[in-house]
Order: structure tokens, then sequence, then C-alpha cells
């Protein structure tokens, strides 16, 4: 009897950072898990449209370049200022960009999909919306520019 295998949920993955450049090994990986959302995993390819002469039936099309998309992350506010400081360090013009993966992990905790991308760029920070008539968590959003990203199933 086959065995069936089920796709990885999507409510267990973990987040780390790294400064962009580092090329030691001792190169310290930062994890900034505890998200509750992680979006903007895509990239388009553009194309140049090109309507061939007497070839009415189809336009052809011939790739240009990549767009990825920004990564956008979720997660409870007030747990680590860590985000916030790396964001902030642009403000104050001493800011590092990062690299990053995004770990999708199956039930046992174990590695299925990791995504990584380069240069990394907090382009947006926001902050909970406070409202003392409702009984939410607050969360924060940080938004990530990036420059490449690749996958690798593990």
């Amino acid at each position: 009897m086959a065995v069936r295998k089920d796709p990885p949920r999507v409510y267990n993955f973990v987040i780390s950072l790294v400064e962009s450049g580092s090329t030691s090994a001792l190169a310290q990986s930062v994890v900034v898990g505890g998200f509750s959302e992680c979006s903007g995993l895509e990239m388009q390819l553009k194309t140049e449209d090109y309507e061939e002469g007497g070839s009415n039936g189809t336009v052809l099309h011939f790739p240009k370049r990549i767009n990825w998309s920004n990564l956008r992350f979720k997660r409870g506010a007030a747990l680590s200022d860590e985000l916030w400081r790396w964001h902030y360090g642009f403000v104050e013009g001493r800011g590092k960009r990062r690299d990053g993966t995004i770990t999708l992990l199956d039930d046992a905790r174990k590695p299925v999909a990791v995504w990584q991308f380069r240069r990394g760029l907090p382009v947006k920070w926001t902050g909970p919306a406070l409202n003392a008539t409702q009984n939410q968590v607050a969360i924060e959003e940080l938004e990530i520019a990036h420059e490449g990203l690749r996958m690798e199933l593990v």
C-alpha cells in the first residue's frame, strides 16, 4: 500500500537574517522568528510583446527582467525591537542590508523548503493599530525589498 505524503502546512516557518556580504563562517544568523504571517514569495517575468506583421493570430512574447515582490512579515509587537532597530538604522544613516532565509518546516519541525533572499532592505515598518475597544493581539509588520530570491527543497 502506498504511503500518502501530504504537503506541509503553512503555519510552521522560521525567518532568519544575516548581514549582507558576510563571508565569515562565524557570521551570526539572527532568528527573528515567531511571525504569524509571511507573504510576498513571488517573482514575475516581464515580457516584451511583438506583433509580427502578417501573423495576425498571435503575439510573440520575449523575456525581459524579473520583478521581485517585497516580502512582508507580520508578528506580535513588543516581543523584540530587532526589526525596528534594523529599519531605524537606515533613518539614522547607519543601516546595513541583510540576507535572509525563510524556512518552511514540517510537523516534526524539519526543514521542507528554504527561500533565500539577498540584499534585503527594510522599506516599511508598520506598528500595531491600537484600539481600546478590541481584544486582538498587537501586530507589527515589516516590508523588505530585496535583489533576488532562490528556492530549494530540502
